[in-house]
């Protein structure tokens, strides 16, 4: 009965009530402060007094109360804002009611009466708040079920998460739960913090059905510990969306969650669902993945675990993060068979005795230097990397009779204007040349933008910026970038090396290109704060407009040409392109080659501007037509 009152009401109805409660509590306060200070016997000698003085306090007390909008406040919004309008009512009141004394009532009333009057009122009115706050909360959640859960981590997400389901009549936290030592045992937003020990028993203690993960920042394996703990309990595990997820989804709120088991942490939601086969294409295969510490690298890893493959082989030059890469793994699926490699994509006599040795089928090519500005200072060796490693593995895989040979690209690529970008077209065109004589291997290119929250991206840059205070910096106020979720990118890549033919060229359906000021603006008010700006000059945080880099694009592009097919995936298009002869490829990389070993930059610049594509197209910020 009180749930269908409750939810009958409407907003006036609510309004007018709350706004009686406050006149009622006024004249309530005067009246208890008058009896306190005066004695029933005073208040009796000055009636007339004593009730024109609390006609005269409530008056103003209500007309404060609608000036400010207060009675419309509502009750699970009412926090520190309500309570400091709420003082200013009472202080307006303390004044009115002297003034009125002296001037009206000739000081019939002495000043404590209104103080005391005015602190009465705050602490009657914030009380009744917060009781009919409790009172109505309480009606709606008899009203309807809410679901019991644990929060894990209580750091930042953790406590805003809690805040946020405060007052939400579905779902009910009840507990937080933390590896750190220094948060256990203590109260954080109300709900008590617990050790990942006492899961089992919290759980049953408070009938939970579900646990959320509040670590956006958590990488899989310590997902993946967390729901293997969790595997023999009736408990579903759900995820808080990480920072990049919000950014890129804007459906998405804070107190959305989504399940996840082991078999989202491995990529498993299906790649049947996507193209029937897939799978097989990389079962029981030996797979080396150069670059396998990067960001697209250890995605990879993590996606073609589930596949089943025999042998996943990772290599990189980074020892650190081939380490933490083969860890990460190793925790998430220990039952694999991973192979850690360190070396240089450069060195042919490594890359073949690793083809050799682990006898492998598909090498997917991640490796490369891929951040503009260095490589456009460090151009040579730039060069050495992307385009003559590039050019090393695929050419030792062709030898050693390798299934498949997908090289990751860039839509740098696509008439560069920088070095990195060239070089990452002319590991292209190295593939392409390569493919037109090979029998065994099927080669191919994937095409993308700008994956969401890989290394040196500009959303993590962001983060960081905005943790500091600012200036967020921008290069331009109009560029564009495509951006795509890591994970997304990576699924496409491994469908196109499940279709290829032979020198295919994949570009990926990159969506429209998202105004990286825009996306900068959301990312400052997301994490809470206002941008100064010439409209908002008393705001937090500034984006500072920095120009562009050399060798950086207004905006990108993912195909040189117009010609485009169809695939068997939506998001996945076959670009038709042109590609030099066996000839003029080894003339080129013959003139780079001695232009690295003489360290003759101007060499290399025009050996690029010479081979590549003509039109429209601009090498190191210096137009090849020039």
């Amino acid at each position: 009965m009180l749930y269908k009152l409750a939810i009958s009401l409407s907003r006036h109805h609510k309004q007018t009530i709350l706004l009686a409660i406050d006149g009622l509590l006024i004249a309530l306060s005067h009246v208890v402060a008058g009896v306190l200070l005066l004695g029933m016997d005073a208040v009796g000698a000055n009636l007339r007094a004593f009730l024109l003085s609390i006609a005269v306090v409530t008056l103003t007390g209500v007309a404060l109360i609608l000036f400010q909008g207060l009675h419309k406040i509502k009750l699970n919004a009412y926090q520190m804002q309500g309570v400091l309008e709420s003082a200013l009512v009472a202080c307006a009141m303390i004044v009115t009611g002297i003034l009125s004394s002296f001037v009206f009532l000739n000081m019939a009333f002495p000043v404590p009466l209104y103080v005391v009057m005015g602190m009465l009122f705050l602490i009657l009115s914030i009380s009744s708040r917060l009781a009919l706050r409790q009172a109505l909360l309480s009606v709606y959640r008899r009203g309807n079920a809410r679901i019991p859960i644990i929060i894990y981590g209580a750091g930042q997400t953790g406590q805003q998460l809690a805040t946020a389901l405060t007052v939400d009549d579905a779902v009910a936290p009840v507990a937080f739960v933390d590896d750190d030592l220094r948060l256990q045992g203590i109260t954080i937003a109300g709900l008590r913090t617990y050790s990942p020990a006492d899961l089992e028993d919290l759980i049953q203690r408070y009938q939970v059905k579900r646990v959320v993960l509040a670590m956006p920042s958590a990488n899989r394996a310590v997902q993946s510990s967390i729901i293997q703990r969790l595997a023999n309990t009736s408990c579903e595990v759900h995820a808080m969306p990480s920072f990049a997820d919000l950014v890129a989804t804007s459906g998405s709120s804070l107190a959305e969650t989504r399940p996840i088991d082991v078999n989202t942490l491995l990529g498993r939601a299906g790649f049947e669902d996507d193209l029937p086969g897939v799978f097989d294409t990389y079962r029981h295969r030996n797979i080396l993945i150069t670059g396998a510490g990067g960001s697209i690298g250890s995605e990879l890893s993590r996606q073609l675990l589930s596949c089943q493959p025999a042998k996943l082989v990772l290599l990189d030059h980074c020892e650190l993060a081939l380490f933490e890469t083969h860890r990460e793994l190793s925790a998430i699926l220990p039952e694999a068979t991973l192979i850690a490699v360190l070396g240089s994509v450069t060195e042919e006599s490594h890359m073949a005795d690793v083809m050799r040795s682990h006898k492998i089928d598909i090498v997917l090519h991640a490796a490369a230097y891929k951040h503009v500005p260095l490589v456009e200072q460090n151009a040579l060796e730039g060069i050495r990397n992307n385009v003559f490693g590039t050019r090393t593995v695929a050419s030792v895989a062709m030898r050693h009779g390798v299934e498949r040979f997908i090289l990751v690209s860039t839509d740098k690529a696509v008439r560069p204007s920088s070095v990195m970008g060239a070089s990452k077209r002319f590991a292209e065109l190295a593939v392409q040349d390569l493919a037109t004589r090979s029998s065994t291997t099927r080669f191919s290119m994937v095409r993308f933008g700008n994956v969401l929250g890989s290394s040196g991206s500009v959303i993590p840059l962001f983060q960081e910026q905005i943790a500091r205070g600012g200036p967020v910096t921008l290069t331009h106020q109009d560029v564009t970038r495509y951006f795509m979720t890591i994970a997304e990118a990576v699924r496409l890549v491994l469908l196109t090396g499940s279709f290829a033919r032979g020198g295919d060229v994949f570009v990926l359906d990159m969506g429209k290109p998202v105004p990286i000021h825009e996306l900068a603006r959301r990312m400052i008010e997301n994490a809470g704060h206002t941008v100064r700006d010439a409209e908002n000059p008393g705001g937090d945080i500034e984006i500072e407009v920095t120009g562009l880099r050399p060798g950086e694009k207004l905006h990108e592009e993912l195909l040189i040409g117009s010609d485009m097919l169809t695939t068997p995936h939506p998001k996945i298009l076959r670009a038709q392109e042109k590609h030099l002869s066996e000839i003029e490829m080894a003339n080129a990389l013959q003139s780079l080659r001695q232009a690295i070993e003489t360290r003759n930059v101007e060499q290399m610049q025009a050996t690029l501007q010479q081979w590549m594509e003509k039109s429209d197209m601009t090498v190191g910020g210096k137009s090849v037509n020039e």
